[in-house]
């Protein structure tokens, strides 16, 4: 062992014995965030108060795609029409697992139902949400990775697949602030996804605007609105866009959505009549009535990043004092996550070390699908949980446990 690992396993040996437990692994919002939201419930729910402006019982069945309010409000932070807008449960992700189930079972509008098919493929741009392709392998579509670039995905190589493969059925896309890499999708990207040219007439664009209003600075990135993009060249069809205020409000008592074509809409709303009589609506105006207006909505995410600057700033300065030479990063300007590419060492090595340390990291390979990364060399950092004092801790430990990964690995960089 060389006297600088030496040096470095002393130091880390004796973090590891301090029983630390900090947690980087998922995007969750932290304590202080989440109390942002506390005057969604003002104690005082009388009768009167359950009524909507339109009229509406909020206590009884029905409103199978929405509150009208509701639907107006989140069009508004989509900048679509009402008439695009379906509202479920408090998850998009359910409401996205469940579209992919549907299209499976029934098919989607103007197709048959994927089951039948020969081969289903959905390509995943990697690095990416482990949690879409969580949905793929569950239900045994096969997954193609799509390298992701400053500006998105690989469109060469997107273009290439889907209008050459029938049975390439969608492709999962986080395009604003993309997890976990904070990519933004460049206008051109947007518009190559409306125009393209599809093999399988059944394609669809999952669209996933998790971070629609998640911006950390106080001009954030812009997203071209890839369904009016669509429109103006007659795909509308092709396009699903998914949101929810999970990292809005609360994320276990939220409000998803999903935005897409008539067509679409009105097929859907067919289908789930036999799975639900309508969701929660009284969850659905409180949010209205708590936000008022998108302006409401947007002054509300200022607190949110006013809260989230000092945790993203505190890794990202660690980063840049410890690691520079050893690794590479974005500087995402919004969204949840950083993502940290390694440089001639094992990101499954480091990982472990840093659990044993007492930090828990994503993964090793969860951005990747089935969980494999070819370089083993992308780590997910979630700076939202911890508070900054945790988070300097946790990032010590972890730049420590790449020093280390690095010089086991005899990195010139070191």
């Amino acid at each position: 062992m060389s006297k600088a690992l030496a040096e470095l396993m002393e130091e880390y040996r004796e973090i590891a014995s301090k029983g630390l437990k900090l947690d980087m692994s998922r995007g969750k919002p932290g304590v202080d965030q989440l109390e942002l939201s506390s005057g969604l419930f003002s104690g005082d729910e009388c009768h009167e108060k359950l009524i909507a402006a339109s009229g509406v019982d909020c206590r009884n069945y029905g409103g199978l795609d929405g509150l009208p309010e509701a639907k107006k409000l989140f069009a508004d932070m989509l900048e679509v029409a009402p008439e695009n807008i379906i509202i479920g449960g408090n998850s998009s992700l359910n409401i996205m697992y469940d579209t992919v189930v549907r299209a499976m079972l029934l098919g989607v509008y103007g197709g048959h139902p994927w089951i039948h098919c020969e081969d289903v493929a959905f390509l995943c741009p990697a690095p990416g949400y482990d949690r879409h392709f969580a949905i793929c392998e569950q239900l045994g579509i096969k997954m193609i990775s799509v390298p992701m670039t400053p500006t998105g995905p690989d469109m060469d190589k997107v273009e290439a697949l889907v209008s050459s493969n029938p049975s390439i059925k969608g492709i999962w896309c986080v395009p604003k602030y993309s997890n976990p890499d904070g990519i933004t999708y460049s206008d051109e990207t947007v518009r190559r996804f409306a125009a393209l040219r599809p093999a399988a007439k059944d394609f669809r664009i999952f669209w996933d605007d998790a971070y629609c209003v998640h911006d950390l600075d106080e001009e954030g990135d812009t997203l071209l609105n890839l369904l009016h993009e669509a429109e103006k060249l007659g795909n509308e069809d092709m396009v699903y866009i998914f949101a929810s205020t999970s990292k809005i409000t609360f994320p276990g008592a939220g409000v998803a959505l999903m935005a897409a074509s008539k067509n679409n809409v009105e097929l859907i709303k067919k289908q789930i009549t036999v799975q639900t009589i309508g969701p929660d609506k009284l969850n659905q105006l409180r949010h209205v009535r708590f936000f008022g207006s998108p302006e409401g909505i947007r002054a509300h995410m200022e607190k949110h990043a006013a809260i989230l600057r000092p945790k993203f700033n505190t890794v990202l300065n660690m980063l840049e004092k410890e690691l520079t030479g050893l690794a590479e990063w974005n500087r995402p300007r919004g969204g949840y996550f950083i993502s940290v590419f390694l440089k001639g060492c094992s990101a499954r090595r480091v990982v472990r070390l840093c659990r044993e340390a007492g930090v828990v990291l994503t993964p090793a390979g969860a951005t990747y699908p089935y969980g494999i990364d070819p370089d083993d060399s992308n780590i997910r950092l979630a700076p939202s949980f911890p508070c900054v004092e945790e988070l300097q801790k946790a990032m010590e430990i972890f730049c420590l446990a790449v020093k280390i990964a690095s010089c086991e690995a005899g990195s010139d960089n070191m």
